[in-house]
């Protein structure tokens, strides 16, 4: 008879510990990354705001800190995007007819996308001005 534990319902999902679970988490994201790209138009032209800005940052910025403003605010709309793509996705499969929630949680994701914006606009003129 084993001593161990019974394993809850949560822990056979968490899988693998230590590296292991950080190079299959590295692996999840590059997943996450290449989905965004191939499905989200949105992301592929923010992916090329990031390219055109990114130097820009280098050239512009005249401290690390305003590079870091620069470039971090650029990175934080690539996340945002991402998630709001994901907030899409899960919104489509758990709820494929239109409904009021629904349309708020996409409606509220392309707020998030929209501010991260204007925080990177506001972010870019403070240190460029």
């Amino acid at each position: 008879m084993s001593h161990e534990p019974a394993k809850s319902a949560i822990d056979e999902f968490k899988g693998k510990r230590g590296l292991t679970r950080l190079i299959n988490a590295c692996g999840y994201s590059k997943d996450g990354l290449q989905a965004a790209w191939k499905n989200e138009a949105a992301f592929r032209e923010e992916v090329l705001l990031a390219a055109v800005a990114f130097p820009l940052a280098f050239y512009f910025g005249h401290t690390g800190i305003e590079r870091a403003l620069l470039v971090g605010s650029i990175i934080v709309i690539l996340i945002v995007e991402i998630l709001n793509s994901a907030v899409e996705a899960v919104v489509d499969k758990a709820s494929p007819e239109k409904h009021e929630l629904a349309k708020r949680a996409k409606d509220m994701g392309s707020a998030a996308v929209l501010l991260s914006l204007l925080n990177a606009a506001v972010i870019w003129a403070c240190v460029l001005l």
